[in-house]
Order: C-alpha cells, then structure tokens, then sequence
C-alpha cells in the first residue's frame, strides 16, 4: 500500500519516538509499504528547525532512502491543487499533504485530526 507521511510521522519515526504508535507503526513498516514523504514536508521541517522550534538530522533528506521510504516531489499541480481547498486547516504544508494524498489517492499518517476533513484516509491509532 502507498501512504504519505506527516512531517511529524517521518521525525518520530526516525527517532524511535512512542508518540508513533502501533497502528501508525505497522502501516510504515508493512512489507508491502511503500512510504512517501513529501518535499514539502522536509521543506517545512527545514523552516522550523531553522528557527529553533524542533530538532531535526542535519542529513535528513540523506536518511529516506535507506529507510526504504521515497521522495514525492512537489508538482505545479499539487500546489495549484491548494487552491481548491476549503479552509478547515491553515498550515500551508499540510494544505500541501492533502491535496497530494488527494491527487493520488493516497492515505497520510498522521495525528493530526482535521486531515480528516478534507475526505482523505488518516491512518493513526
């Protein structure tokens, strides 16, 4: 299964953090996953490490691959997409997620609960 992980879901994971919990963790860690972080998100993660806010691998972008995780690039169209949006969530980079799970059809892990707003699969405990 293709899924699309949260900024937050993609650091948790790397550090081992029990906030990931069992559901969230057997999703990722399916031998049929294939997981998606979005280059929005390492672009949001680099914003707010950059301003102290959280902490982050400095090689971040280098460690998604030998996770077995895949890079998703931003298209024209997924950022155009943001526009169609209803405005249930103001974070831009989670705007972002949405409209790239929706494009796609994929489900996003994550914990944040008004993804589920906007009709995409949320996969949490």
């Amino acid at each position: 299964m293709r899924l699309l992980v949260d900024s937050h879901v993609l650091l948790w994971h790397l550090s081992g953090d029990p906030q990931l919990g069992p559901t969230a963790t057997a999703a990722i860690e399916a031998p049929n996953a294939e997981v998606l972080v979005s280059a929005g998100s390492l672009w949001e993660i680099a914003i707010e490490a950059g301003l102290g806010k959280l902490k982050a691998p400095d090689d971040l972008p280098e460690r998604i691959e030998p996770l077995g995780f895949q890079l998703l690039n931003v298209t024209a169209d997924d950022a155009w997409r943001v526009r169609m949006l209803p405005h249930h969530h103001g974070d831009p980079f989670d705007r972002l997620l949405i409209a790239q799970a929706q494009a796609r059809s994929l489900p996003i892990v994550t914990s944040d609960p008004a993804f589920a707003d906007y009709h995409v699969t949320v996969i949490w405990d």
